[in-house]
C-alpha cells in the first residue's frame, strides 16, 4: 500500500507527539519543549526532548530522534502501516485506500475557442483593471504572467444579459458552501449561473499557455497560483481594497496573510487557468451544476487563503462585500489536501511570531485584528467547532486557553460546545477560560474601540472555567427554587463526567458549585472526621472493616474492579516486547485474597454471600453479618460496632463511598509495593516490568484522588 507523502505529513503535524510519548515517560516542560527520562535507553538524568511545534523527539544520550510514525514504529513495534492506522484513529485523518487519491491532477489541453457571437458591449467606459494589474505583477513579481495572465470583469457589462428567470434554474449543490463558523450569517446561495453560459469556455484567454497536456499538476502548486491571482486581482479592485481598509487592515498585513479578491464573473478561474479545470474541480472551487455548467464557487468576494502549518496554501474561505448578499462567507470544500476539521486559520501566521499564549476567536477578521495589534496566538475554525485533537494541541504548546465568542446567543452556544469537547483533554495542568468582551465587541471591533492594550487586559482577567460554568448555568435555571439546583447540580456532575480518569478539579468543580449552592461539608469529609474521633489508631484493614458493615451494599459492584477500571490499570498499555511474553491474565484487578488479609476478607466474602438477605436498616444488616463471621473476627468487630456507628449517625452520615474508594485504594497500593520487594528478591524481568508501570499508573491516580480530599477540605474550611 503506497501512501501519499502528504497524508503522512498531515498525520505528523497533527498528531499529539507529547501524550503518545507521555504514556511511556514522565515529560515535563522546559521551555517552548517538553523533557524526560529517554523511554529507549535507561537513564538517571533526563536527556530526551519534544518539540511540540515541530511534532519531533531526539535524546542526547542515546541518539533516538523522529516523529510520531518513527516512535511506534521503534518504540512499539509496530509496522509502518499499523502506526500510520494509529496514528489515523487518532487524529481523525483518513488513509485513503487506494493511491489514486493524491495531490497530483492530469492537466489537459485547453479547449479550443470558438468565436463569441455578437458580445455584449459594457454601457459605461471599461475599467483600466488589466493593464494596472499587468503593471502590478511586474513590480511585485511572483505571479508570472506567461502562466497567469491578468484578466478583468467589469461588472456593468452583464447588464445586457438575459434577466434571472432567464437563467438556470438549477440550484448549486447543497454542500457547496461553508458557514465558516459564522453562525446565522450563512444561508444557502440562492443564485445560478446564466443559461448564455455553456461548457465551452467560450472567450477563454489563453494568452501564454502551453498546450501541452502530458504533465501532471500539483494542487499545492496549483492553489498557490490561484492564491497569487486572487492577491494580485486585490489592489486592482479598489471597491474591493477599500472593504479591508475600511476595515482598519493595513497593507503590510495584506501581504502577511495573503488577502486577495474573487473577481465577479461565473468563470474567472477557469479562463485562468484552462488548463487545470480537474485540478481546480478536485479543489472544489469550480463546481457544476445539474445542467453540466461549470462556475466558479468564489465570485465578487475578498479571499482569505487558509494555510497548513507547513504554511503551503490549502484552501480559500470568501467574504461577500455587501452585508445583504447571503451567505456571508464561503469556504473551499475538503479536497485531498484540505481536511476543514484539521485546519485553525491564523496558526501557522502565529507560529512564525512564536505565540506563547493562544486564543481561540471566532472569524477571520478577529485573527487577523489581533495579529495586527500584536497579540499574536489568535486562531479560528474552519466552519466546523473547534475539536478535541484541536484544543489537546493548542493545550500542549500553552496550558492555558482562552475562547474568546461573541456575546449572543449562537455565541455562547459555540462557547458551550467549545467547553464540552475540550473536558475530556482537560488534565489537572490544564486551563480554560472564557472570554466575553462588553458591550457586544468582537476582537476586532474591541481593538478598534479601545486599543491593543485593553484587549490585552480582557484576556488576561478572562473568566476561569469553574465561574464560567456556573455563571452560564445560573442562567438557565431558577435557583430560587431547590428543583432549579437540582437540575443546575445535575448538569455539572454530568460534564465532570467527561473530565480524565483521577481528575481532581472533577471532585473540586462538583464540590465548589455545591457550597454555590448552600450546600452542607461533604460526606466524604464528615466520615472522615468520624473516623477520627472514633477511634484514630485503626489499621486501614479494620476501618474498611467497619465500613463495609456500615454500608454493606458498597460490594454490590467490587470497588478493587472499580478502582481497576477508573485508574486505567484495566487498559494499560504495555510496550509490544512485554505483551508478548507477558501471561494473559496479567492485567487483571487484583483479588481480596491476594491482599492476604484474613479478617478483610472474611468481612468481604460475608456480605457478598449475605447481600440479598440484609435488612434495609444500616444497625440491623451489621447485626446481620456480624452473625455470619468467623468467632474471632465477630468479637473484634462487635467491640468496636457500636461506638463506630454512633460516631457516624450523629454527624448524619449517609453514604461512605468515597471513604471506602480512598481506603481500598491505599490497600492495593500497598499490596503492588510488596509484589515490587519480592520481586527485587526473585527477579522476573516481564513481572517486575508490569508491576512497575502498575505501581507507578496507581501511584498517579492516588495523588490525583488524594489532592481531590485536601482541596476539598481546606475548601470547605475557609
Amino acid at each position: 500500500m503506497s501512501i501519499p507523502n502528504h497524508i503522512l505529513e498531515q498525520l505528523n503535524s497533527q498528531a499529539d507527539l507529547v501524550s503518545i510519548i507521555g504514556r511511556h515517560t514522565t515529560l515535563k516542560r522546559a521551555g517552548n519543549e517538553y523533557k524526560g527520562c529517554c523511554p529507549f535507553h535507561g537513564e538517571k538524568s533526563p536527556s530526551f526532548y519534544v518539540n511540540p511545534q515541530k511534532n519531533i523527539y531526539h535524546c542526547f544520550g542515546c541518539g533516538a530522534s523522529g516523529n510520531a510514525i518513527s516512535f511506534f514504529r521503534d518504540y512499539e513495534s509496530l509496522t509502518f502501516i499499523e502506526a500510520v492506522n494509529e496514528l489515523s484513529k487518532q487524529t481523525g485523518i483518513e488513509v485513503p485506500k487506494e493511491e489514486q487519491q493524491n495531490v497530483s491532477y492530469q492537466r489537459s489541453a485547453p479547449k479550443p475557442v470558438a468565436p463569441k457571437p455578437n458580445p455584449p458591449q459594457p454601457v459605461s467606459n471599461p475599467t483600466n483593471d488589466q493593464s494596472n494589474l499587468s503593471q502590478t505583477s511586474s513590480n511585485q513579481g511572483g505571479l508570472e504572467q506567461s502562466h497567469v495572465p491578468p484578466i478583468s470583469y467589469d461588472e456593468n457589462s452583464y447588464n445586457d444579459y438575459p434577466p434571472i428567470d432567464a437563467y438556470d434554474s438549477v440550484p448549486y449543490p447543497a454542500d457547496a458552501y461553508d458557514a465558516g463558523g459564522y453562525g446565522s450569517d450563512y444561508q444557502e446561495d440562492t443564485s445560478y449561473p446564466p443559461a448564455w453560459l455553456s461548457g465551452s469556455d467560450e472567450g477563454a484567454d489563453l494568452h501564454g499557455m502551453d498546450s501541452h497536456s502530458d504533465t501532471d499538476g500539483n494542487l499545492y502548486d496549483l492553489l498557490e497560483q490561484i492564491q497569487q491571482f486572487y492577491q494580485h486581482n486585490l489592489p486592482t479592485h479598489p471597491h474591493a481594497k477599500h472593504y479591508f481598509l475600511s476595515r482598519g487592515i493595513t497593507e503590510d498585513i495584506f501581504e502577511t496573510f495573503g488577502l486577495g479578491y474573487a473577481p465577479f464573473g461565473w468563470q474567472h478561474l477557469e479562463h485562468q487557468f484552462p488548463q487545470d479545470i480537474e485540478g481546480l474541480k478536485a479543489l472544489g472551487l469550480v463546481r457544476q451544476s445539474e445542467s453540466g455548467r461549470d462556475y466558479d464557487l468564489l465570485r465578487d468576494r475578498v479571499i482569505f487563503p487558509i494555510r497548513d502549518n507547513q504554511g503551503r496554501t490549502i484552501g480559500f474561505g470568501g467574504r461577500a462585500l455587501d452585508d445583504e448578499v447571503k451567505p456571508k462567507y464561503i469556504n473551499s470544500s475538503d479536497s485531498p489536501v484540505f481536511h476543514k476539521q484539521h485546519v485553525l486559520y491564523g496558526y501557522y501566521e502565529s507560529r512564525q511570531q512564536r505565540a506563547n499564549d493562544w486564543l481561540v476567536v471566532e472569524g477571520y477578521m478577529d485573527v487577523i485584528a489581533l495579529y495586527q495589534a500584536g497579540i499574536y496566538g489568535a486562531v479560528a475554525s474552519m466552519g466546523t467547532a473547534i475539536n478535541e485533537s484541536q484544543i489537546s494541541r493548542l493545550l500542549t504548546l500553552n496550558p492555558t486557553l482562552t475562547l474568546s465568542f461573541d456575546g449572543d446567543s449562537a455565541g455562547q452556544k459555540a462557547a458551550w460546545r467549545t467547553l464540552e469537547v475540550a473536558l475530556p483533554v482537560l488534565a489537572d495542568d490544564k486551563e480554560l477560560r472564557f472570554l466575553t468582551l462588553p458591550n457586544g465587541h468582537d476582537p476586532d471591533t474591541f481593538i478598534k474601540s479601545q486599543g491593543s492594550d485593553a484587549m490585552r487586559s480582557q484576556i488576561t482577567n478572562a473568566m476561569p472555567l469553574s465561574q464560567y460554568i456556573f455563571a452560564y448555568l445560573s442562567e438557565r435555571y431558577d435557583l430560587s427554587l431547590v428543583e432549579g439546583k437540582a437540575k443546575l447540580m445535575s448538569q455539572v456532575r454530568s460534564l465532570t463526567m467527561a473530565l480524565p480518569k483521577g481528575s481532581s478539579f472533577k471532585y473540586l468543580l462538583n464540590n465548589d458549585v455545591y457550597q454555590k449552592l448552600g450546600g452542607r461539608r461533604s460526606q466524604n469529609v464528615e466520615a472522615k472526621d468520624a473516623l477520627l474521633d472514633f477511634d484514630g489508631d485503626m489499621t486501614i484493614s479494620q476501618q474498611l472493616q467497619l465500613c463495609f458493615l456500615f454500608q454493606p451494599r458498597a460490594l454490590v459492584e467490587d470497588p478493587i474492579e472499580s478502582i481497576w477500571q477508573q485508574s486505567g490499570l484495566t487498559n494499560l498499555k504495555l510496550p509490544a516486547h512485554i505483551q508478548q511474553k507477558a501471561a494473559d491474565d496479567v492485567l487483571r484487578a487484583i483479588a481480596w485474597e491476594d491482599l492476604q488479609d484474613t479478617a478483610l476478607l472474611d468481612v468481604v466474602t460475608t456480605i457478598k454471600r449475605c447481600l440479598k438477605y440484609l435488612p434495609t436498616d444500616a444497625n440491623a444488616a451489621a447485626h446481620f453479618v456480624l452473625s455470619n463471621l468467623n468467632p474471632t473476627n465477630q468479637t473484634t468487630l462487635s467491640s468496636s460496632w457500636g461506638g463506630f456507628y454512633r460516631a457516624l449517625t450523629s454527624r448524619n452520615v449517609l453514604s461512605l463511598d468515597d471513604l471506602i474508594e480512598e481506603l481500598v485504594s491505599s490497600l492495593l497500593e500497598r499490596n503492588i509495593k510488596k509484589k515490587m520487594q519480592e520481586l527485587i528478591k526473585n527477579p522476573d524481568h516481564i513481572k517486575q516490568a508490569i508491576v512497575r508501570m502498575q505501581a507507578q499508573h496507581l501511584s498517579n491516580w492516588l495523588r490525583a484522588q488524594h489532592a481531590e480530599r485536601s482541596s476539598q477540605m481546606t475548601t470547605v474550611q475557609s
